[in-house]
């Protein structure tokens, strides 16, 4: 008995006619039949029984669909498991630091559990350097944002993100749900980061659209800095939700701002799926839907899903 036997019956079950069920294989019916016929020989029993319309199987051929449909879904997962174990390799994947606060411990662990022959190394930066890294093929993949572009990548949108601004308890005079408007609030001193920060031209976008200017106290290219000086001092920052996870004694307040246009969009960014090995596609796969499903569950604050 063969396996594409088991799998040509099911086929035929399933479509009530070998010349339908032919024609979705790809084969010609007298082949597909002739396959059926050594089966039934083999088994010593008839497993189909001819009708006006097709065949349907006869109460032996229900008794065996049943054990076929479970005895191949055992070998897909004895296949999948071995082609999961023999995944090895180095895959570099690149975080900007706010994102690195909340998947890269995350994609480690779901690493470990799926394929655990294959050895990660994570790099954490700012995007625009991320994506210089991806040109130059020195990672395989990186998280990235709409400012990024490269040659030959290959981008798949995955979520957008909210950006609040942050600031200390008392600061903000205002329900901490109700939105700001950047008018109102651009007389507090910010911390931001610099110019090389796609964020930061974000925000000075903002702002102009506001017709206002921000009150830029300080800039810093250091997401661990730029928070503890805001939760140190009087000043405000504008980042997304993730920012804050990383900090411990955590008493700063998220409030949103009132302009749909002031958002981070999220891609899993790498090079061309030609230039990708098979642990690093593995790879790409896994932290998707690890994101994903992180918005999904409500721990990735501020998130909303791609489409």
């Amino acid at each position: 008995m063969e396996l594409r036997q088991l799998r040509y019956f099911i086929k035929v079950v399933e479509h009530g006619s070998i010349g339908r069920a032919a024609r979705d294989l790809g084969l010609v019916a007298s082949a597909l039949s002739q396959q059926i016929s050594r089966l039934e020989s083999e088994l010593s029993t008839r497993l189909l029984q001819r009708t006006t319309t097709g065949v349907i199987p006869t109460d032996a051929g229900w008794a065996f669909l049943r054990q076929a449909r479970l005895g191949l879904r055992h070998i897909d997962a004895a296949a999948e498991a071995a082609q999961r174990a023999r995944l090895s390799g180095l895959v570099s994947v690149g975080f900007a630091s706010t994102t690195s606060t909340l998947l890269a411990q995350r994609l480690y662990t779901a690493m470990q559990t799926s394929y655990p022959g294959i050895r990660l190394h994570l790099v954490e930066g700012l995007a625009g350097h991320l994506a210089g890294m991806l040109n130059a093929r020195q990672i395989d993949l990186a998280i990235l944002f709409q400012d990024q572009t490269g040659h030959n990548w290959s981008v798949q949108p995955v979520l957008q993100e909210q950006l609040f601004l942050v600031a200390q308890p008392g600061m903000i005079d205002h329900p901490e749900d109700a939105p700001l408007s950047l008018a109102n609030i651009s007389h507090l001193p910010l911390a931001v980061t610099s110019r090389a920060h796609g964020l930061r031209n974000r925000v000075e976008a903002a702002f102009e659209r506001a017709n206002a200017t921000p009150n830029i106290a300080i800039e810093i290219d250091g997401l661990a800095s730029l928070m503890d000086i805001v939760q140190t001092n009087p000043i405000a920052t504008i980042q997304p939700g993730v920012a804050l996870g990383r900090l411990q004694d955590n008493e700063l307040r998220k409030h949103p701002i009132d302009d749909p246009l002031l958002i981070r969009h999220n891609a899993v960014t790498s090079v061309s799926d030609d230039e990708l090995s098979p642990a690093a596609l593995a790879t790409r796969v896994v932290l998707t839907d690890l994101m994903r499903a992180l918005v999904r569950d409500g721990h990735w604050p501020g998130a909303t899903l791609h489409g």
